[in-house]
């Protein structure tokens, strides 16, 4: 059977059919529906570019529906005073329609889909699936707004910059090099933050170094300091570049805190730091897309790694709601006179 892959709106793919939270949906064919929107939640539950555990294609439902309070479609914000979910008219279009033994045909689709929000004027944010949807949701944006002219924030434990993975040129180690080659993104306008452990090998590293990516290990951030980190790098992502892109792979966390991941490597994040992470670079920087990726409900534990995730795209959607108001915000400030 063929699956109609012109078709692109289809719901969710895995289970009842319920939105982000309660936010109002839409339908990626029928611009008319999103006309209104800031951001447009959407879906891509395939895990057919894993090297190890796969079941990612279900994060997408597993995110939408990881909170204990109602899902009423808002959500104010403690620290910074805003309700993402209201003040930017948020709305979900459901999952793309992503046939597992398709990934090219389906890395299609989630190209197309993002450039056409982009050219709408919308930010996506897309819930993944594996990492390998980078290589199609950054390239949608890069087709509308020029080649080289968005840079990357990649928060992730692995570089995911492989030549091939297993022979193929597709898979979730592979895409930021796909990007880089393409043109969409700048190597030395492309941040990573949270490498670690044993990959990649010296010769993808020297490809890396020549492309003049910048790459945190772990240790360098600990030592250093997230904000020390955050502080040298901004300056380097706006240059020459009109947006960002935020791509959050959740096992840039420590398995400890964040189990439901197919590539699992100790000595990661803590949840805090990648949130606080998350609020600052939505609130400094000007934000065109983003993605949240490889969370993988058959191995989570308490659903806690999918209440991350749904945290991590509250935390950036209530930060770029706070940029926009554009007042002023200080951490250090009592939390009652802000």
């Amino acid at each position: 059977m063929r699956y109609p892959l012109g078709v692109t709106n289809i719901g969710n793919m895995y289970g009842p059919n319920f939105t982000f939270l309660g936010v109002p949906s839409c339908d990626i064919d029928d611009p008319t529906s999103y006309a209104d929107a800031h951001v447009v939640i959407l879906g891509a539950p395939i895990d057919s570019g894993t090297s190890h555990r796969s079941g990612a294609k279900l994060g997408p439902q597993a995110i939408r529906g990881a909170d204990y309070l109602p899902h009423d479609g808002e959500r104010p914000h403690l620290a910074l005073r805003v309700d993402g979910l209201k003040e930017l008219r948020v709305k979900d279009a459901g999952d793309l329609l992503m046939p597992g033994g398709d990934l090219v045909s389906s890395l299609a689709v989630l190209a197309a889909a993002t450039e056409k929000l982009s050219r709408a004027g919308v930010i996506p944010v897309v819930l993944g699936g594996d990492h390998s949807i980078a290589s199609a949701d950054v390239a949608g944006i890069a087709a509308h707004r020029g080649l080289g002219k968005i840079s990357m924030v990649h928060f992730d434990a692995h570089a995911d910059t492989g030549d091939t993975q297993f022979g193929a040129l597709i898979g979730h180690g592979t895409p930021m090099r796909r990007l880089i080659e393409s043109g969409a993104v700048r190597g030395d306008r492309f941040l990573q933050l949270g490498l670690r452990g044993y990959w990649p090998e010296p010769a993808t590293l020297d490809w890396m170094r020549d492309q003049g990516m910048r790459s945190y290990e772990m240790t360098e951030i600990h030592h250093r300091g997230m904000s020390a980190v955050l502080d040298e790098s901004f300056a380097r992502l706006t240059d020459q570049c009109d947006g960002v892109f935020l791509s959050v792979d959740i096992d840039v966390v420590d398995p400890g805190m964040a189990p439901g991941t197919g590539t699992p490597e100790p000595g990661g994040m803590t949840s805090r730091e990648l949130l606080e992470a998350v609020r600052r670079i939505c609130l400094e920087l000007p934000i065109v897309g983003i993605d949240i990726v490889e969370v993988c409900p058959p191995y989570d534990s308490a659903d806690i790694t999918a209440l991350l995730a749904n945290r991590v795209v509250l935390e950036a959607l209530s930060a770029i709601a706070k940029r926009r108001k554009g007042e002023p915000y200080s951490a250090l400030t009592n939390l009652l006179d802000r």
